[in-house]
Parts: C-alpha cells; sequence; structure tokens
C-alpha cells in the first residue's frame, strides 16, 4: 500500500480509531524508550535532565499551538467570546490534575520513597515512579484524542483543527515519549530492579495515552459543544504538568542550563511541526 492510499484511509476512518492509533504510537514510542535498559544499566544525569526540558518544551508548545489556539479560533466560529472557553478550559484542567496530584499516590523521579505525594499506600517506589508518569500521560492522550474529535467536528477551516494538526501533536508526543521511557526503565534498572520488570514498568507508563486519546475523542464527537473548552483542558492539565513536575525535576540536580536548552529545542521541535504539518 502506498504512502497517499494510506493517508488517504487513514483520513477516512473514525476519529476515534485515528485516536486510538495515534495514542498507541506515542505508548510505542514510550516502549521504544523504554528499551534501552537492555542495553544501558545508566544514563548520565545530564542527558537524563536535558529529556526531561525537551518533554516539558514539546507540551508547553502542544499547549498553545495544538490546544489554546484552535480552542480561541473554534469559539470566534461558534459564536462565542473568544477568551471564555479558553481560561475556563485552561483552569479547569489545571484543577483536575491537582485534584489527581493530591489523591493518587505516586513519586517524582530523583526523590525518595518518603516523599511519595498523595493518598499514603504501601505500594513499591517501582510503581509509585511509574504512576508519577502515568499521571501526566493522562492529558496527552486526551489532548491526542479531542484533537483529533475537532478535526472531525466540521467546523474544523474556522476553528483550526486539522487531522494533519493532530497528527503533528501525535507526533510531538511521541518523540518527547521515547525519553520518558527511557527516564522511567533506567533509573529502575540502577536501582537494582530486574531489565525485564525495568523495561515493563518503562511502556507501561504509557498505556494509559490510547486509553485516555479514545475517551477524548469520543465525549467531543458527542457532545461537539465542549469541544473548545476541551482543547483548553487538555492544554491547562498539560501545563500544570510541566511547572509542577517535568521543569522542577530536570533542575533538581542542578543542571539548570542543559535542562533549560532541553526546553528550548523541545519548544522548537513541536512548533515546528505544528506549524509545518497542521
Amino acid at each position: 500500500m502506498e504512502f497517499a492510499e494510506i493517508k488517504e484511509w487513514f483520513i477516512s476512518i473514525s476519529p476515534v480509531y485515528q485516536s486510538l492509533f495515534g495514542g498507541l504510537f506515542t505508548w510505542g514510542l514510550t516502549s521504544l524508550g523504554a528499551a534501552l535498559v537492555f542495553f544501558f544499566r545508566t544514563i548520565n544525569q545530564k542527558v537524563l535532565d536535558a529529556m526531561l526540558g525537551f518533554a516539558a518544551g514539546v507540551m508547553i508548545a502542544a499547549s498553545f499551538w495544538s490546544l489554546l489556539a484552535p480552542s480561541i479560533d473554534m469559539a470566534v466560529a461558534q459564536g462565542i467570546t473568544a477568551w471564555l472557553p479558553a481560561v475556563i478550559g485552561f483552569l479547569t484542567g489545571g484543577v483536575f490534575l491537582r485534584i489527581c496530584d493530591a489523591y493518587m499516590p505516586h513519586l517524582h523521579l530523583g526523590f525518595p520513597t518518603d516523599e511519595a505525594e498523595g493518598v499514603e499506600t504501601s505500594w513499591r517506589r517501582a510503581t509509585l515512579l511509574v504512576l508519577a508518569i502515568t499521571l501526566h500521560n493522562i492529558p496527552e492522550g486526551l489532548a491526542i484524542g479531542v484533537l483529533f474529535g475537532a478535526a472531525a467536528s466540521g467546523i474544523e477551516a474556522a476553528g483550526g483543527a486539522t487531522i494533519a494538526g493532530a497528527v503533528a501533536l501525535a507526533i510531538g508526543i511521541g518523540i518527547q515519549n521515547f525519553p520518558e521511557g527511557t527516564a522511567v526503565s533506567v533509573p529502575l534498572r540502577r536501582e537494582g530492579v530486574s531489565v525485564g520488570k525495568s523495561f515493563w514498568y518503562g511502556q507501561l507508563s504509557g498505556i494509559v495515552e490510547p486509553i485516555s486519546a479514545v475517551i477524548g475523542a469520543a465525549a467531543v464527537l458527542l457532545v461537539q459543544p465542549i469541544l473548545p473548552y476541551a482543547l483548553a483542558f487538555a492544554a491547562g492539565a498539560m501545563i500544570y504538568v510541566v511547572v509542577e513536575e517535568l521543569i522542577p525535576e530536570s533542575q533538581l540536580k542542578g543542571n539548570t542550563d542543559i535542562a533549560t536548552m532541553g526546553t528550548m529545542v523541545g519548544f522548537s521541535i513541536m512548533m515546528l511541526l505544528d506549524v509545518a504539518l497542521g
């Protein structure tokens, strides 16, 4: 099958299936990143911090170029006050992640087990580390699903959401998921977890993305008026993760300049993908 045929087939299928494939793609790159544990027992801290900064940059750029800007344009197309859905959705997304952060047991990379967040639990350190990454993968999957749903809404020309833009978002999130998979599996291996379990936990952190992508697409297709709010909701959730988790973790060990440059590169690549493909 030629590329043009694959492209036409992909455009013709349901947005729910498009979202599923997008989520599976990002999960697949998470798994590839986790697979590096089969070749490396440790990872240089500067490289890890640059990876975390890169992921932060991608998410910041995606939040504006792929989500907030289309949300504002779509509100205008629907005759709604331009800023209203963006502000309400953005803040609601942040509040949602704050609630999840407060109640879901998890542990951020680089922190001792006694600094785990959420409700108290006796779960193992590896489980808590995976849950931390899983928590911030939820808004990424939702963003993919919501954008594919928005592209199929019938007002994409006026609202700024296109299938190409959704594909660009999936590619950008997939790229930053590769180092995230590594950031989970290799530190676990360094702490004495077996190679197989380290890989398993690393890839497991990304499985939530195809699930949340399908949920996001199905929700906006069923209730189209929520589209601009849903786009901004995903953006708010992603920015919460960046500010609360990725940036602090990337600079925890003092590699501020390297982490910052990683953020700049990640932002630039995601912006390039969205503008060039979207």
